[in-house]
């Protein structure tokens, strides 16, 4: 055994095995340029001769190595290892080491997460999410195991080894026609094949949420191939239905994210995560949520009165499958690793062609072709659903025998927000029963973000209002000397603010001038730096004898008066009185006193 470790690309330390997946082997690593640990992926040595699976990995690499968000698996550097005896090169991608689990640990079948902890993890889920799609990638393979949680409650997606480019409109979930994905998570436009973008990527994170609520996926059947047929086919549970402590607006974030249709799904992993983020904060949530569990209600009446479709029936919306394929199995890995693994695509690639065979005999004799048996459908007449929220169209189609279609939202100055602008088919129009009615809601007038003006003239503001579409309202001017004279100093509403187009924005200008501070009483040094700091300039015009402290100011010029800016002020110093030196008093001569003849005595 060598004990020198491998090292890719003269710097990275391979070390133990930490897991392997379809395409590759994981392992844990170490970057002796910067002294950090690594997880490495590399393409295993079986796949690495074939290029469809190296341009794959490849495109792992570059669509990930772009996203650097804190709820993503970082991406550090790519390379390939040299081939080694007449091998082939094999491809690597160094990623961000995350110590933790993954939601497949974490929330092991039959063990349900707490409500609230689901919708704080999935908000996580939802935050990589729409940072991937604002940089144009589409993940395609959200499930459990690609979602770790780390030791301090972060939430890191992982693996964006199918994921492509939004903008590649050719990107079906296809590989010649096999749905490539994990069966229990794929949305009903993976499984047909069809051309994938951001919303199945929230049908899957649907799918996610409901198995964190109720431990368990929302469709299970006894087959990967029959999985997929009930996303196309059958309509979601509500978790409730599962597990009882699910609150109802829970129920309606799971099933309007559960849609069929992408339409009628959330439009953007922003919208979603708002509505999960709403019943963590206690506000409500969106109306377009609201009315999926509606028209979650009236497709499973429709469902039970028309009775199961065979599960042969629905096969004509699969893709024939091929021996790439295809629908994986979630057992916690990307994929199955067994040895037969490609007689077993190949087996089930054989189960959907019959499938397929058994359909097309199958279904013109359920559906009729159009003779004396076949049922005419019920014409009726579609309802004005204008100026009606989706909960109150919802009830006026499910009267007429209709259901609610696809959803979409657009600005509008004069429809109210939540309120239908447009309905297709139109008013009055005369339909199948069952016929869905698209509509158009309302989200009130278009919202502008408002610029930022703090800083500029008051003709500057006005330009980058107007420019904007809001309108400069009322100019207050404030005296303060935190911006020069003309500037502004905040708007009313703030700087990035959301509001309605053409809304007038207050602005607050500074007057250039200044109220001037007392500085009487105060020394020489700090009076002067109390009116420079209030912008504005000092001379000491004379020294005066007072009875003040020596250098502390007398007296001053505009005391109290609001000035402009740059003002000078005269300030009168105190000084001691000069000292005037005692006089010495000269001495006074004193007489010396005449002595005072005595008489002679006379005889």
């Amino acid at each position: 055994m060598n004990a020198t470790p491998r090292l890719l690309g003269g710097r990275y330390e391979i070390g133990d095995l930490l897991g392997r997946g379809g395409m590759a082997e994981v392992h844990l690593g170490r970057d002796t340029r910067l002294g950090r640990t690594v997880a490495i992926k590399m393409l295993r040595s079986d796949l690495a001769r074939d290029p469809s699976f190296q341009a794959r990995f490849r495109r792992e690499a570059q669509s990930a190595a772009g996203l650097n968000h804190p709820a993503i698996v970082a991406v550090y550097d790519s390379g390939e290892e040299p081939a080694v005896e007449g091998g082939v090169p094999v491809p690597y991608i160094v990623m961000e080491y995350v110590e933790g689990r993954t939601l497949r640990e974490l929330a092991a079948p039959g063990r349900p997460m707490p409500w609230r902890e689901a919708l704080t993890v999935m908000s996580g889920v939802l935050a990589a999410l729409a940072y991937s799609h604002r940089a144009g990638i589409v993940h395609r393979d959200i499930k459990p195991a690609n979602v770790m949680v780390t030791p301090t409650g972060d939430v890191k997606v992982m693996d964006f080894g199918i994921a492509r480019a939004i903008a590649d409109s050719s990107a079906t979930m296809t590989q010649t026609q096999a749905v490539i994905g994990t069966a229990q998570y794929l949305s009903p436009e993976q499984a047909r094949g069809e051309t994938v973008d951001a919303r199945s990527d929230l049908y899957s994170a649907g799918c996610l949420m409901f198995e964190l609520l109720t431990g368990r996926p929302p469709f299970v059947a006894d087959s990967p191939v029959a999985v997929a047929y009930q996303h196309v086919g059958e309509q979601a549970p509500a978790p409730s239905s599962v597990a009882d402590d699910v609150p109802d607006a829970v129920d309606a974030i799971v099933l309007h994210a559960l849609q069929k249709e992408r339409g009628g799904r959330y439009q953007t992993a922003d919208d979603f995560r708002d509505d999960v983020d709403a019943v963590l904060s206690g506000r409500r949530i969106s109306s377009a949520a609201l009315g999926a569990v509606a028209g979650a209600a009236a497709a499973g009446a429709a469902t039970e009165a028309l009775g199961a479709v065979p599960a042969a029936a629905a096969t004509t919306t699969l893709p024939a499958a091929v021996p790439e394929a295809a629908i994986l199995p979630d057992n916690g890995r990307d994929d199955d690793d067994t040895p037969n693994r490609t007689g077993l695509w190949v087996l089930l690639g054989l189960l959907a062609a019959a499938l397929l065979a058994v359909a097309v005999l199958v279904l013109p004799g359920m559906l009729g072709s159009g003779g004396p048996d076949t049922p005419v459908a019920q014409k009726v007449a579609v309802p004005d659903l204008s100026g009606k929220t989706v909960e109150e169209a919802t009830a006026a189609l499910k009267a007429k025998g209709l259901t609610l279609g696809e959803q979409t939202t657009r600005a509008d100055d004069t429809v109210p927000q939540d309120q239908i602008i447009e309905q297709d088919p139109a008013s009055g129009a005369q339909v199948d029963e069952g016929t869905a009615v698209a509509v158009v809601v309302s989200t009130g007038p278009e919202s502008v973000g408002v610029p930022d003006l703090v800083g500029k003239t008051k003709a500057q503001a006005k330009a980058a209002l107007e420019q904007a579409g809001l309108q400069l309202g009322d100019v207050t001017e404030t005296d303060t000397t935190e911006q020069e004279k003309g500037r502004v100093m905040s708007s009313n509403p703030s700087s990035g603010d959301q509001v309605a187009k053409d809304t007038k924005v207050a602005i607050e200008i500074a007057s250039g001038k200044v109220k001037v501070p007392n500085v009487i009483g105060q020394p020489l040094a700090d009076a002067t730096t109390t009116l420079t700091d209030a912008g504005l300039k000092v001379k000491a015009v004379k020294y005066e004898v007072s009875t003040q402290p020596e250098g502390t100011v007398t007296s001053q010029t505009h005391q109290n008066d609001t000035v402009e800016q740059g003002t000078v002020i005269e300030l009168v110093i105190a000084k001691a009185a000069p000292s005037t030196p005692t006089e010495t008093a000269t001495p006074t001569e004193t007489a010396t006193p005449t002595p005072t003849s005595t008489g002679t005595p006379t005889d």
